[in-house]
């Protein structure tokens, strides 16, 4: 079946990145019929989108020309899934009231297709009360709300707000799992059958696979151990399986905290982010995350930092200075033995020689309930895939080399079935 999309176009600014977003998505192989909306045509005309999408462009609910035939239901739900981009403050508002004054939010309200909705709004008007409400509402109904970039404004303000750029919307499109957590029977959540991604590689059975009332905690990335100001400690981890796991963990419906070392990486949709740099920040961050049902300890942890200089060293012909490492916190020791221990404890060992006995031994010695261990003598951290041994108290199970994407799906359902 053709992968199709239906595209909502807000009146914000940011109307114009629908444009490559459109784009991107042809040349990915997705078709797209787009919803302008009064205000987004302040900003694009319709003759653009139509141009790029070679479809027509709906403007008006009484321009359809089947409307006797209840054209509106029919647009709503002929689309594998429905992206709102920009999403307003407005649009975010209708939307959480159930308000259906023009085609756009009535065709949001008809649909039993999922919805992705990408917000760009001013950083006071995303960051004010009626709008964290209103997105709880949203996620609470099995909305997909991406969170938006931070940065400069047209406004001439700063902070977060901005829309996220139309690369990082296309992976959260082609990301979103066929298996959004299940729904009442009603809403966007509801028909989760004709989605862009593949189904995942164990469908949960009946009554499983949902995270919904579950908090999960979830580290990912490297940590940053500062030598002077401009130097520092570090390793090879990109943080892609952690912010995979976490996507996929927020997806069957759990609320994710991701503490994150310093990366380059989107949000997931539905994740809250905590940046942190070194091992410190991320023990601290850790700790105030809880209580949660689950922990999942992803991030490569640096085992050591230095006393850092409060200058930058300088080679000036001497010998080079000595480092003198100290123990960074055990993270996951830690946490398995606090008083607030998460039910479910999962941690990570990245190996590069005798992989399984490290993982069995790592699994008693830091009081874990399960050990994710993979090698990582090869282009594991920064690639795309990864082969992975889970230990538990059962035995090892050894999985065959995944996309990473397929990795944390299949372990979030794993986590889904022991919560």
């Amino acid at each position: 079946m053709t992968r199709k999309i239906l595209l909502i176009v807000g009146g914000g600014i940011a109307a114009y990145k629908a444009c490559e977003l459109i784009r991107l998505c042809r040349k990915a192989g997705i078709e797209v019929k787009c919803v302008l909306t009064a205000g987004g045509q302040h900003f694009v005309t319709p003759m653009t989108l139509a141009a790029l999408s070679e479809n027509q462009v709906y403007t008006n609910l009484f321009d359809l020309k089947d409307e006797a035939e209840m054209g509106h239901i029919q647009l709503s739900r002929e689309a594998d899934l429905v992206v709102v981009a920009p999403a307003t403050a407005d649009l975010l508002a209708k939307m959480a009231a159930g308000i259906a004054d023009d085609l756009a939010t009535t065709l949001l309200l008809a649909t039993d297709k999922p919805v992705l909705a990408a917000p760009a709004m001013n950083v006071r008007m995303w960051q004010h009360a009626a709008t964290r409400r209103n997105v709880a509402t949203l996620r609470g109904d099995g909305v997909t709300i991406l969170e938006p970039d931070e940065g400069p404004m047209a406004c001439g303000e700063y902070g977060p707000g901005r829309l996220p750029e139309p690369e990082a919307i296309l992976r959260a499109i082609q990301n979103l799992p066929s298996h959004l957590r299940e729904g009442s029977g009603e809403g966007p959540a509801a028909n989760t059958a004709s989605l862009l991604t593949a189904p995942p590689l164990t469908p949960p059975a009946s009554g499983r696979g949902t995270l919904a009332g579950k908090h999960i905690l979830v580290t990912a990335g490297p940590t940053h151990e500062p030598i002077d100001p401009v130097r520092y400690i570090a390793n090879r981890s990109s943080g892609k399986q952690g912010y995979a796991i976490a996507g996929a963990l927020a997806a069957l419906g759990a609320r994710v905290t991701l503490v994150s070392g310093p990366v380059t990486l989107a949000t997931p949709p539905g994740v809250t982010r905590v940046d942190v740099e070194t091992a410190q920040d991320m023990a601290n961050a850790v700790a105030q995350a809880l209580p949660a049902d689950a922990a999942v300890m992803v991030a490569a942890v640096g085992d050591w930092h230095v006393e850092a200089a409060a200058q930058k060293l300088k080679k000036e012909g001497g010998a080079p200075p000595t480092l003198h490492l100290s123990e960074n916190p055990d993270i996951l020791a830690m946490l398995a033995a606090s008083p607030r221990r998460p039910a479910l404890v999962v941690g990570f060992a990245a190996e590069t020689e005798r992989v399984v006995d490290h993982a069995v031994a790592k699994r008693t010695r830091k009081g874990a309930d399960w050990i994710v261990a993979n090698d990582v003598s090869g282009d594991v951290m920064g690639g795309e895939a990864n082969a992975i041994h889970l230990v538990t108290a059962d035995g090892v199970e050894h999985w065959e080399r995944l996309p990473k994407q397929d990795v944390a799906r299949r372990l979030a359902e794993r986590i889904a079935d022991a919560l």
